[in-house]
């Protein structure tokens, strides 16, 4: 239980940072919320595996490199599946980015990242 939760506090740190990111992209620099929400999401990632890995995991023990390469193989499809998910409730729904960010990053951070990162990147 005490893993799902350190998880989850690694989580919402990369979110925090994915979306600040976001955030301050579409408002201040002008970018396009798809563009902005890819920029958000890897910098959000790159958070997000450094605490995985030594904190939530304590994997450290494994090559690094290894570990970045299952990573990013699961992080694609988190930023597929997050920028899809943002544009179609954003383009086709009239949400808001930030709305439809919200809602797309909670389905997918515990549908997705969790288990993989725990089953298959830091196992």
């Amino acid at each position: 239980m005490l893993k799902l939760i350190k998880a989850q506090v690694a989580s919402l740190t990369g979110t925090a940072i994915d979306f600040l990111t976001t955030i301050v992209s579409v408002e201040f620099f002008h970018l396009w919320y798809v563009t902005a929400n890819i920029a958000g999401n890897v910098l959000g990632g790159i958070v997000n595996f450094t605490l995985g890995r030594i904190w939530v995991f304590q994997a450290r023990g494994e090559k690094v490199h290894l570990q970045a390469f299952k990573y990013i193989l699961v992080w694609i499809g988190n930023i597929a599946l997050n920028t899809s998910g943002v544009y179609a409730f954003t383009h086709y729904l009239s949400l808001s980015y930030i709305y439809s960010k919200v809602i797309v990053s909670i389905v997918v951070g515990i549908g997705w990242n969790y288990f993989l990162q725990k089953y298959f990147v830091f196992k």
